[in-house]
């Protein structure tokens, strides 16, 4: 594995200059380790589980709300590819982005009972204090799914900075090999709302207790080596992962979708998925990895 300090190659760059960080605002609530009987929810407690013995199977996936390269609205193709493909349906960490309508309230759309039925993937965000409103399935796009063991015992929220609605979900999770903190995020086009995004990341994962960090999702970094908002002097943290192509899904060129973590080697296997239903049923492509935390310490 390659190290990121703001990268995946491992070179050190200076600190970037200063940047004005906008206030974030920071949303907890405590999840259930079940799901509710309705769409934004799954609805009984998953029938799919599995033995962890180090290795975690994670996915992530920028799903363009549903609307696929033919100009189909269809959540139902969406939840279909999910619970068809192992890679996808079968991961113990899955997070969905632009997974929820643009503009308040953020409507959820994807049948998640359904998808939670067919593949014991229960969603962290049961709580209503885990949603960005009543009608919302996740936070401002994102959704956070998980397979037991794995139990969310912790959300937070917080809103980032930027042009448009954005933010992150945080959840500190066990039931693994050991316990650890996951965040799921789809950050700004912009470079330096990006930076400001992941500096407010930062300063809010400085005031938790220190567990390995998983990050992943649309980062829309397109720098192989992570650029700015990735490194070490802004995140607080080196993270460790390897770059693959995601975007555009049609013919891939850049690695947008990331799934990283501050143990190094820990992010193992990175891969996208080019089967050409994913080609056509989003922008950009399904990313997988395994994560491997047998005993491993952050690096802070």
């Amino acid at each position: 594995m390659n190290p990121v300090r703001g990268g995946l190659d491992g070179r050190v760059r200076k600190r970037p200059g200063f940047i004005a960080l906008h206030c974030a605002h920071f949303h907890l609530g405590k999840t259930q380790p079940h799901c509710r009987n309705d769409d934004r929810v799954a609805d009984v407690i998953p029938q799919t589980t599995r033995s962890l013995a180090g290795s975690l199977r994670c996915a992530t996936w920028n799903i363009h709300r549903a609307r696929g390269a033919d100009g189909r609205f269809d959540p139902r193709r969406i939840a279909d590819l999910i619970g068809a493909d192992s890679r996808l349906g079968g991961a113990d960490i899955l997070s969905l982005h632009e997974a929820e309508g643009e503009q308040p309230p953020f409507e959820g759309f994807l049948p998640l009972a359904g998808m939670h039925a067919k593949t014991g993937l229960c969603s962290v965000h049961v709580d209503a204090g885990a949603r960005w409103g009543a009608d919302s399935q996740g936070f401002l796009g994102t959704i956070l799914m998980l397979r037991a063991p794995l139990v969310a015992a912790r959300v937070q929220l917080v809103d980032l900075p930027g042009h448009y609605p954005r933010g992150a979900v945080l959840a500190d999770v066990t039931g693994g090999p050991v316990p650890f903190r996951i965040v799921a995020t789809h950050l700004s086009l912009s470079q330096p709302f990006r930076i400001m995004q992941m500096r407010t990341l930062a300063q809010a994962l400085n005031r938790l207790a220190p567990l390995p960090l998983l990050v992943m999702g649309d980062l829309n970094e397109w720098r192989p080596w992570g650029g700015w908002a990735l490194h070490a002097g802004v995140v607080g943290r080196q993270l460790y992962g390897t770059a693959r192509a995601t975007f555009p899904a049609r013919a891939p060129l850049l690695p947008l979708d990331r799934i990283l973590c501050d143990v190094p080697g820990a992010v193992q296997d990175t891969i996208a998925l080019r089967d050409k239903v994913y080609r056509t049923a989003s922008d950009h492509l399904p990313l997988t990895a395994r994560l491997m935390l047998e005993g491993g310490n952050p690096s802070i």
